[in-house]
């Protein structure tokens, strides 16, 4: 299978041949592994049951695939990727706000995977083989499995989802077998190695385990869902069927991982850490399976996540090819991996991350999507590309290549996303305005959509013939009167 030589440039709709189906099995496929898994593991660990830590999930995940599987609609019109389609809200420069976020958002996640799913290996093969659980093992465990990683997300969008595929229905069979290893030893009443409620009472403990076991996976997805959806075609396929599809793919995807993390941590007695009572509980003929489940459940996951890490740093840095900003944002993914596994522990570190990055980035996606809803899905995909060509001009210039409105409206969401967040370090100073309740999603998405709305009350520019972008070197005159704020580039 030949390597992608696409970046974030527009897919011809000739090669958009991807349909539904495909989206649902790389969102299943993909994330059946330990690094979504694990997520599962956190209302137990944060002192819930398990009825408590069920519905914290399922809650979250509904309510957070709500907020995000219309972004999926989003790169079905533009054919593009989400952070270069958000230039028609923030500017065809502004959209870099949304190329950090994604950055962000796939580092984090790539660097969670093999390193949750390098413990877990290491611990299987110390029962199987005897190895050492020392910084070498660890050190080569966790450089094969980045190797791994790097191959798939090199070669692109055609290879990850053929090992979609094959993980969706492979990882499936190997967590109907976890069940089956795990059930003896389950219990649903709360962990006493928890300690109790990690925030004191029922409620706050469940509003934080919602937020950062449930509503963080479709998070995640913020900016990655048009990584697929661009190669499919609008004229094949419907609105309807990709939205459906996305919320298949999302609500499975997420709910079958994160509830079998949940089951298998009450059934191993997981409460200060997951990878090692999971491999201490396991019976010894599954330690095979978990071994398969760790390394290539967590290949495929991170290799998604790699590649769209490479995509986001191709948007910042137009000139380095997709290949070569793969291979930079593995290197800074693979330190993240050995600075998690030596200075933090995976509780803090897990809930610390997906607190702050769902702060941040909640706020772009309101944006991003009320600017959906006002052009009603019609962009200018010429237009999009103008920072990728070193262009100017075009009906999504505004201001010298930034939307000051969404980008203010942004950063107000996030400060205030920030303030109001709950982490096992920090306490933002609004929470005393919550009754101590992690809201920070809620706040920050209102906070940078009242803003938005507030600061930009008119729709958009919507594309024309007349708006097309300029060269960068044809006429000055563009650079120097680019448009009022919220306003097209001069015609």
């Amino acid at each position: 299978m030949p390597m992608e030589q696409r970046g974030v440039d527009t897919i011809p709709d000739e090669e958009r041949t991807s349909g539904p189906r495909d989206l649902v099995s790389i969102l299943l496929g993909s994330n059946l592994c330990l690094g979504v898994i694990i997520f599962g593991w956190l209302p137990p660990s944060f002192g819930l049951d398990w009825w408590g830590s069920l519905s914290s999930i399922v809650v979250g995940t509904v309510a957070g695939t709500a907020l995000t599987a219309p972004l999926a609609l989003i790169s079905l019109r533009t054919a593009t990727n989400l952070s270069t389609s958000s230039g028609a809200q923030f500017g065809v420069r502004g959209r870099l706000v949304g190329s950090v976020v994604g950055l962000l958002l796939a580092l984090g996640y790539t660097a969670l995977t093999v390193w949750i799913g390098g413990d877990v290996m290491v611990g299987a093969l110390g029962r199987l083989v005897g190895l050492p659980a020392d910084g070498l093992s660890y050190g080569v465990v966790y450089g094969l499995l980045a190797a791994a990683t790097v191959a798939g997300a090199v070669y692109g969008y055609r290879v990850l989802l053929a090992m979609s595929r094959v993980l969706a229905i492979g990882m499936t069979a190997l967590l109907v077998l976890g069940i089956v290893a795990y059930a003896p030893h389950f219990t649903a009443a709360a962990l006493p190695g928890a300690g109790g409620y990690l925030l004191g009472g029922f409620w706050p403990t469940w509003f934080l385990a919602t937020v950062a076991a449930g509503l963080s996976g479709p998070i995640a997805f913020i900016t990655l869902l048009g990584d697929y959806t661009r190669y499919i075609s609008p004229a094949r396929h419907s609105s309807r069927r990709v939205l459906h599809a996305t919320w298949l793919g999302l609500i499975l995807g997420l709910l079958v991982p994160q509830l079998f993390g949940t089951f298998t941590a009450f059934a191993a007695r997981a409460s200060a850490d997951y990878a090692g009572p999971l491999v201490s509980a396991s019976p010894t003929w599954y330690l095979i399976p978990l071994l398969l489940s760790a390394s290539a459940g967590s290949v495929g996951n991170a290799g998604l996540m790699l590649y769209s890490m490479g995509l986001d740093l191709d948007a910042i840095l137009p000139r380095a090819s997709r290949a070569r900003a793969t291979y930079t944002v593995a290197v800074v993914a693979t330190v993240c991996v050995f600075t998690g596994h030596y200075y933090s522990s995976t509780q803090d570190a897990m809930t610390s991350f997906v607190l702050l990055l769902t702060a941040i980035g909640t706020p772009w996606a309101v944006i991003t999507l009320i600017g959906f809803a006002r052009c009603r899905g019609v962009y200018d995909a010429d237009a999009l590309q103008v920072f990728n060509r070193r262009s100017r001009g075009g009906v999504y210039w505004y201001r010298a290549g930034w939307n000051i409105p969404a980008t203010v409206s942004w950063a107000v969401g996030a400060a205030i996303g920030l303030l109001a967040v709950s982490l096992p370090s920090y306490e933002g100073p609004l929470l005393s305005l919550t009754g101590g309740v992690d809201c920070s999603f809620v706040l920050s998405g209102l906070a940078g959509g009242a803003t938005y709305l507030l600061l930009h009350p008119r729709a958009h520019p919507q594309p024309g013939p007349a708006l097309s972008a300029r060269p960068a070197l044809e006429d000055e005159a563009v650079q120097a009167e680019a448009g009022g704020l919220g306003g097209a580039a001069p015609q």
